[in-house]
């Protein structure tokens, strides 16, 4: 398992993290490259142009690179780096699984609302439950996540929630197989990692218990 929470493939492309050391496939990274005037930008979707350096998904590890000046070091010359870097990526994740899910509620990809979820899930439509953190657990309990790897995702909140939805805030959702639940699933992951509560992510406490 990678700091960002998710497993290695031995096909997905490895990246040596600049805080850690440690080489891992770079859906487990952050990438960040130099932008105007030598400041450190986070690339979030890894599409920026020049030589990129990585960090695991891990707060403590981006705050280390911009703490510990190894983002100067990687890029062997004096850098800018934002006082609130690791802020700054979490915020950019979170909005990139907030479009993420929306993409996917407007292709009929993904539902709120308990009854719709239970449906999916006794049909075997959902691939992912997601439930809010701050939702009631006796409420959560009643849903369970369906078999299988980031089959489950549980840290954010009511209100992050709803933002996919065009609602204010938002318990219970679901997600159907293809390739925008991949996505969530993986940017969750980082997500997840940035936050430090990966055991959320993935087969969660609440996404264990029967019924």
């Amino acid at each position: 398992m990678t700091r960002g929470g998710r497993e290695k493939l031995n096909d997905d492309p490895e990246r040596k993290c600049i805080a850690t050391g440690e080489s891992q496939p770079k859906a487990g990274l952050i990438r960040f490259c130099l932008g105007p005037e030598d400041m450190i930008v986070p690339d979030i979707l890894a599409r920026l142009p020049g030589r990129g350096f990585y960090v695991s998904a891990d707060r403590a590890a981006i705050e280390k690179a911009a703490k510990k000046g190894l983002f100067a070091r990687a890029a062997r010359q004096p850098v800018k780096v934002p006082d609130d870097l690791a802020d700054l990526v979490e915020a950019l994740l979170l909005r990139r699984v907030i479009d993420l899910i929306s993409l996917a509620r407007k292709a009929s990809g993904a539902v709120m609302g308990y009854e719709k979820v239970k449906e999916w899930l006794q049909k075997d439509k959902a691939r992912v439950l997601i439930q809010a953190s701050d939702g009631s657990e006796r409420g959560k309990t009643k849903l369970r996540a369906p078999d299988g790897e980031g089959s489950f995702i549980g840290f954010l909140s009511a209100q992050e929630m709803g933002l996919a939805f065009g609602r204010e805030r938002a318990i219970h959702a679901a997600l159907a197989a293809g390739g925008l639940t991949a996505r969530v699933v993986e940017e969750a992951a980082r997500l997840a990692g940035v936050r430090g509560q990966i055991g959320q992510q993935d087969g969660g406490e609440t996404a264990l218990k029967d019924t």
